[in-house]
C-alpha cells in the first residue's frame, strides 16, 4: 500500500467524512441484548470508543479509515485532529469498557463475525503507527481473536450472504492481524477457508440481492486468494469461475443499480459495487490475458459507478469511504 494509491484530494475528502461521523452519536442502531431495565443505556455508556457512525462496526471501520489515511498522508492538514481523536479514544479505561461488554452472557454473538474482523483490521493498522494506540487496543483485539478461535472450529458451514454475516469477508480481514500476532489463528483461518470453500466449482453467482454490500462469489474468491499459495489459488479459481475471460457470469461484471440512497438497505448496493471493485482488483493480479483484462475492466466499472456516492446521504456516508479505500488499496 502506498500514498500514491490514494490522492491527497481523496484522502482529504475521506478524512473529512470519517471525522464527521465517528463521534456523531445519533442516530445509532445498537446490537445490544437487554436482559433487564438496567441494560437500557445510551450507546456512549456501553461503547465509549465506538458510539458513533450509526452502529458499532461502522464506527470501527471509520477509525480504520482515519488510521490508514493518516499513515498514507501523515502531513495532511487534518493529521492533528486525527491524532487528538485517537489520543482521546484509545485509552486503557475506554478499551476495558469495550472489552468488558463482551463478558455479558447476552453478548456472545455481538457483532459476529463482521465487527470482530473489522476490529482486528483496525488493530493491525494501529500497530503500524509509532503511537500507543495499537498496544492500548490490544486487549480488545485479543478478546476478539479468542472469539474467532472458539467459533471457527464449530462453524460447520460458511455463511455466504452478502451482508454482515459473510464468513469469507471475516476471514479475509482477520488474516491481516493474525499473521502478525497469532500464527495459530492465521492457520485456523486458512484451514477453515479450505474446508468451507475448497471444493466449490462453477459458481453461478446468484446475485445481487436487494440489500447486499458484498459479492458472495467474489468475496469467496478474494478470501481464497489470501488463504492459498499462488499456484493453488490459480487452480482453484480456474474451477470456481472458469469463464471470466468471457465475462460470465455476467452479473459479476455489471454494477448493481441503486434506486434510493436514502434507504439504508438499498444503499448497501453502492458498497457492493465498491467491494466488487476491491475483489476484482486483487484477483486480477493472478490472471493473464483476456481474463485479466475482464477483471480490471469490471473493477473500474464498479468503482466509477459507486465512487461519486461515497458522500451525500448519511445512510451511505457513515461507512462507504471504508469500502472505497479497500478498493483503492487492493493489491
Amino acid at each position: 500500500m502506498s500514498s500514491s494509491s490514494v490522492s491527497e484530494a481523496t484522502a482529504s475528502l475521506f478524512t473529512s467524512i470519517a471525522l464527521g461521523h465517528v463521534t456523531k452519536p445519533w442516530p445509532y442502531k445498537a446490537d445490544h441484548v437487554m436482559e433487564s431495565e438496567a441494560d437500557v443505556l445510551a450507546p456512549r455508556v456501553l461503547h465509549p470508543i465506538f458510539f458513533g457512525s450509526f452502529d458499532w462496526h461502522s464506527c470501527v471501520h471509520g477509525y480504520w479509515t482515519l488510521a490508514t489515511l493518516l499513515r498514507l498522508h501523515p502531513d495532511t492538514p487534518k493529521a492533528g485532529a486525527i491524532r487528538a481523536l485517537f489520543d482521546d479514544a484509545f485509552t486503557a479505561a475506554k478499551v476495558e469498557t469495550e472489552r468488558a461488554y463482551l463478558d455479558r452472557a447476552s453478548s456472545r454473538g455481538f457483532e459476529r463475525p463482521y465487527g470482530w474482523a473489522w476490529l482486528l483490521m483496525l488493530a493491525a493498522e494501529l500497530d503500524r503507527h509509532d503511537a500507543p494506540w495499537g498496544p492500548t487496543l490490544k486487549p480488545l483485539a485479543l478478546a476478539f481473536a479468542d472469539r474467532f478461535k472458539a467459533f471457527l472450529p464449530k462453524a460447520t458451514y460458511p455463511i455466504r450472504v452478502g451482508t454482515h454475516f459473510n464468513t469469507a469477508f471475516a476471514l479475509t480481514l482477520t488474516l491481516d492481524w493474525a499473521q502478525a500476532n497469532d500464527p495459530a489463528l492465521a492457520d485456523l483461518c486458512r484451514e477453515t477457508a479450505q474446508g468451507w470453500y475448497g471444493q466449490d466449482a462453477d459458481c453461478q453467482a446468484w446475485e445481487p440481492s436487494g440489500d447486499e454490500f458484498l459479492s458472495s462469489a467474489l468475496m469467496e474468491a478474494e478470501c481464497m486468494r489470501r488463504m492459498l499459495p499462488a499456484d493453488a489459488f490459480k487452480t482453484w479459481f480456474a474451477a470456481f469461475l472458469p469463464r471470466v475471460a468471457q465475462q460470465s457470469p455476467a452479473t459479476l461484471f455489471t454494477p448493481a443499480t441503486v434506486s434510493d440512497r436514502s434507504d439504508g438497505k438499498i444503499a448497501h448496493l453502492d458498497g457492493l459495487n465498491l467491494s466488487r471493485a476491491w475483489c476484482w482488483r486483487g484477483i486480477a493480479g493472478t490472471l493473464d490475458g483476456d481474463a485479466k483484462t475482464a477483471a480490471l475492466q469490471a473493477a473500474e466499472r464498479h468503482m466509477a459507478d459507486a465512487l461519486p456516492h461515497v458522500s451525500g446521504d448519511y445512510m451511505g456516508e457513515h461507512w462507504l469511504a471504508s469500502f472505497a479505500l479497500l478498493a483503492m488499496l487492493a493489491e
